[in-house]
């Protein structure tokens, strides 16, 4: 009988059972404070008394169709950051040390460039933000298919506060199936600005997309992207 108190006293279980789970809660001079998890375990103290409960099994992974969506914008956007060759490190020196331009690349995009109209997402290259900056950013006026390749007509907008000559303007151009095509130049000092980007023999039909911005001499600045559409 001794034995059996002394038992009693050292170890008291009370176990409570639900739809959901099996719990034990333990008084035990030998195990003490219990916490944490361990195995399919979790321990905790719960007014005074150890708590052991048990992990949930066959977890489910939901795959709704709101999530298949999200995943395969998420993914229709890295690919964009992928397709614009580095780049896009240009394009946000502005911003936090926490965020990389990756980063602040996604947040601008995901959802806003997603075109969820079809049967299934897109991306929107018309809503596509690839740089974000204070920088005066150029004005194309017109963009043209030549035998030679793209030719862009542009005001440099050199006389605007904050624009240099020294700028330099990034235009960036990505045939289907190929990989981008960049011209850097200057910004200069006269208003009218061309540039010509070289793929002889492209067609409207091949141009995925076609981007341009500025960056300051010293790359620490740059302007907002500017979505160029072939007339």
């Amino acid at each position: 009988m001794q034995r059996r108190n002394h038992e009693e006293r050292r170890v008291a279980f009370r176990v409570q059972r639900t739809a959901t789970t099996i719990m034990s809660i333990a008084q035990n001079p030998v195990m003490g404070k219990m916490a944490k998890s361990f195995a399919n375990v979790n321990t905790y103290v719960h007014k005074g008394q150890n708590v052991i409960s048990a992990k949930s099994f066959n977890r489910k992974d939901p795959n709704t169709e709101a999530q298949q969506v999200q995943r395969t914008s998420f993914k229709l956007i890295s690919d964009a950051w992928a397709a614009l060759g580095g780049f896009g490190e240009r394009g946000f020196p502005s911003r936090s040390e926490r965020l990389s331009a990756f980063n602040v690349f996604m947040s601008l995009n995901l959802p806003n460039a997603i075109d969820s109209s079809g049967e299934v997402p897109a991306v929107d290259y018309s809503l596509l933000q690839i740089a974000k900056g204070s920088l005066p950013e150029v004005v194309v006026e017109q963009a043209t298919i030549t035998a030679a390749g793209i030719s862009l007509q542009c005001e440099s907008n050199v006389g605007f506060p904050k624009a240099s000559a020294d700028d330099v303007v990034n235009v960036l151009v990505k045939k289907a199936g190929r990989p981008l095509k960049a011209v850097q130049t200057t910004r200069g000092e006269a208003e009218q600005l061309q540039i010509d980007v070289a793929l002889p023999g492209i067609n409207k039909e091949e141009v995925e997309f076609i981007y341009a911005f500025v960056n300051s001499a010293d790359g620490k600045k740059a302007s907002n992207s500017v979505f160029v559409q072939i007339g």
